[in-house]
């Protein structure tokens, strides 16, 4: 019988990959690690704005810390891919742990002025050691097969998409009983011990990798920018728009409760769509897919956009969040798929670098999407809302799947 080479085949089992030597440890030393991530932005904006007194100060510490996060994350890549994790990791997460006590020390009592709060935050946000493009980079090394690794990238994506729940949760619990300084602390010791336990597993490479042998004096390979890879730079694309639907529809799910008297019931509604990512990136990674991975994002960006078009024609709370559910099938998978392509694009001094373009991508379109329907849903009825936050998604798939370079008669495909 003839297989479609669109139709899915059993592929190896998560036990396969976390078996293989290694794995277990450096996996859980990267999670334990990024959890800080999960935990530290709300354990900041409450402690910024329990000193402050001002939501605003809060939601600008907040607002340039992320900026410095996001933007630097390619730099502080190519850092790590230059000189290696075990040289790099260790003082960037010690630096990252001191600002973060500082910020902790500065919130404990009421009266810190806010610029200077600001400013603890800008230089946390600019030593944000990149654990997860590093985690991902490792992986590459660990399972070099190609379908253990991306049965991998979607464990690490549906892991991820956990401690972004797990987090708040815990930053909920620990401020019941002290102050959210105290959770600030604890991002602070989560991120050292992680990144330590992280650098002395052996799977990490004493030295930094190189595609060839070069000089010891070299000059440092210049970052894989989006316009001299033009599969990353398609794949970063497609990853905006993503990040574009999932900044916007959490401020649409709000707007959508508060239009209904129904404000409390939010979080429910972004519970499903942490569930439904997680649902979709476990069911990617038992099969074996036949389908290009540039097919493949094509098809989660479309996905997510149909369905995020859908959620704005629910009538009732109940079904927008089976429609956000589905619409959440789609993330993991886009992002495990977009990190395979960035993996594949570079060679492998590389490799992290690439990674954190498409996590910057993600990061960047999200907040785009944020505050663009911001500005649109006062003004707009809230079913266009939805179609024009899934419109970029769309758009980038319909692109994606187009034969490039076609108009110039071959050449462009050629090179």
């Amino acid at each position: 019988m003839l297989t479609s080479p669109c139709a899915p085949t059993r592929a190896p089992s998560y036990v396969t990959v976390l078996r293989t030597p290694h794995a277990a440890r450096t996996f859980g030393a990267a999670l334990l690690g990024r959890l800080s991530y999960g935990i530290v932005p709300l354990a900041m904006l409450l402690a910024i704005k329990d000193a402050t007194g001002s939501y605003s100060a809060a939601g600008g510490a907040m607002a340039v810390f992320g900026a410095a996060s996001v933007l630097l994350s390619p730099a502080r890549a190519a850092l790590i891919d230059r000189y290696g994790p075990r040289r790099v990791l260790p003082p960037m997460a010690g630096l990252y742990a001191a600002a973060l006590c500082a910020l902790a020390l500065a919130t404990w009592r009421p009266g810190a002025p806010a610029l200077a709060l600001g400013a603890l935050a800008v230089a946390a946000g600019l030593c944000t050691p990149p654990l997860g493009p590093v985690m991902r980079t490792l992986w590459s090394g660990l399972v070099p097969d190609r379908e253990l690794l991306r049965r991998a990238y979607s464990l690490d994506g549906v892991a991820e998409e956990l401690l972004y729940v797990t987090g708040p949760l815990l930053v909920g619990l620990i401020v019941r009983t002290a102050r959210p300084a105290a959770a600030v602390l604890a991002g602070a010791v989560l991120i050292v011990v992680g990144a330590l336990a992280l650098v002395s597993s052996p799977a990490v490479p004493r030295g930094h990798t190189k595609a060839k042998a070069v000089p010891a004096d070299a000059p440092a390979a210049p970052l894989p920018g989006l316009r001299t890879v033009a599969a990353l730079r398609r794949t970063a694309l497609v990853t905006v728009s993503v990040g574009i639907c999932l900044g916007a529809l959490e401020l649409l799910v709000v707007a959508f409760t508060e239009q209904r008297g129904q404000a409390a019931a939010v979080s429910w509604v972004l519970a499903a769509l942490s569930a439904g990512s997680a649902v979709g990136g476990l069911v990617y990674g038992t099969v074996r897919w036949k389908s290009a991975n540039r097919t493949r994002l094509a098809a989660a960006a479309a996905g997510m956009g149909a369905a995020l078009t859908v959620a704005g024609l629910s009538p009732r709370l109940y079904v927008l969040a089976a429609v956000v559910a589905v619409a959440g099938l789609f993330v993991t998978p886009a992002l495990t798929t977009a990190y395979l392509i960035a993996d594949e694009s570079v060679d492998a001094a590389r490799r992290t670098q690439a990674g954190a373009w498409v996590n910057t991508a993600f990061n960047a379109g999200s907040s785009a999407g944020t505050a663009t329907v911001g500005l649109l849903v006062d003004r707009l009825p809230l079913t266009l809302c939805f179609a024009l936050a899934a419109a970029p998604a769309l758009l980038c798939a319909a692109a994606t799947v187009c034969p490039w370079g076609r108009r110039t008669g071959g050449a462009l495909s050629r090179r």
